[in-house]
């Protein structure tokens, strides 16, 4: 949902998080995903150096990205991709706590640190897989049933989509300990790597991709998820039997295999399963829980259920004062 949350402290200033046009007193940027990024860049806007860094690379024509601090704000490791911050925000006179999570995942996995909850007295939680529907295996059961995989396809390339910042770059990873012949990535991706590895202690020792590239049996190139259903995917699967690989927590449901055309899938998730989003309330303890974004609804009934005052922030309900 856009444009961002509002926070309004008792003196007025107000916290905008995640806003395509962020206008708050203190404005914060959890990460560097697009759904996620302002358009113009405000002064002073509160992040992790590398998502800043990430954001500038994304948002070339915006100009730089100028970072601050403010007393109210306490940025935590979220776990979703590389640079992404929670939120911890006090009301300096009330003492009030807040805990924007942006996207998280309890989870850490190669160079990301799992989200650890705060305690808070009000908690802002994405609920994307707020579904009992959606709770993922255990990761190293995931990656290693990945590499098996990659492992057993080595006699074709195959081709291996996820978001250019997160799963692609995990993605680089399993084809490595895959052993597979050469690894490629987009332009998109490879670019995303090169910020990453200038503030993380990680190569990706991709090959960038390009028009003049043909792939071979035991190449494995990576490629961004939006890209699945574009003519010249289906040129590559035609000329060279390549193999199609979706990774998603949308996975959980078959209906996610058949809709991308994939011929294998994974449940490999940047974001917190079901059972991991209750953890996490119950870990914050909080007197009222704000859902948006996927299973809103449904998951705030189950913060009711377990005794917690639950409300679903509405599209155009960014402000938790319009309750």
């Amino acid at each position: 949902m856009r444009d961002g949350i509002e926070i309004e402290l008792s003196d007025g200033t107000t916290v905008v998080a995640d806003a395509n046009r962020p206008n708050g007193d203190i404005n914060v940027l959890s990460h560097a995903h697009g759904d996620h990024l302002y358009d113009d860049p405000p002064d002073g806007m509160i992040c992790s150096a590398l998502t800043a860094a990430l954001a500038e690379s994304r948002r070339e024509d915006a100009g730089a990205l100028a970072r601050g601090t403010s007393p109210e704000i306490e940025l935590h490791e979220a776990g979703h991709v590389a640079g992404s911050r929670a939120a911890e925000i006090t009301d300096p006179d009330s003492g009030r706590t807040y805990c924007y999570t942006g996207d998280i995942s309890t989870r850490s996995r190669s160079y990301l640190t799992g989200f650890e909850p705060p305690e808070a007295d009000v908690l802002v939680t994405e609920t994307t897989y707020g579904s009992p529907e959606y709770v993922f295996p255990e990761q190293a059961e995931i990656e290693a049933e990945i590499v098996d995989w990659l492992d057993e396809t080595a006699n074709r390339p195959v081709l291996l989509f996820g978001y250019s910042l997160g799963r692609a770059q995990k993605l680089q990873l399993l084809a490595r300990e895959a052993d597979r012949t050469r690894l490629l990535v987009s332009k998109a991706i490879d670019r995303i790597n090169e910020v990453i590895e200038a503030f993380v202690d990680v190569s990706f020792d991709a090959e960038r991709s390009g028009p003049d590239t043909e792939l071979e049996a035991g190449d494995a190139l990576v490629l961004p998820s939006g890209t699945n259903n574009l003519a010249f995917v289906d040129s590559i699967v035609e000329e060279t039997g390549a193999l199609k690989a979706g990774f998603s927590g949308w996975a959980v449901n078959e209906a996610f295999r058949y809709r991308g055309d994939y011929d294998a899938t994974f449940p490999l998730s940047d974001h917190c399963d079901f059972a991991e989003l209750e953890g996490v309330v119950k870990a914050i303890d909080p007197e009222i829980v704000y859902t948006h974004h996927g299973f809103a609804d449904e998951f705030a009934a189950h913060c009711t259920s377990l005794g917690y005052e639950a409300r679903t922030l509405k599209r155009n309900q960014t402000a938790l004062g319009d309750f």
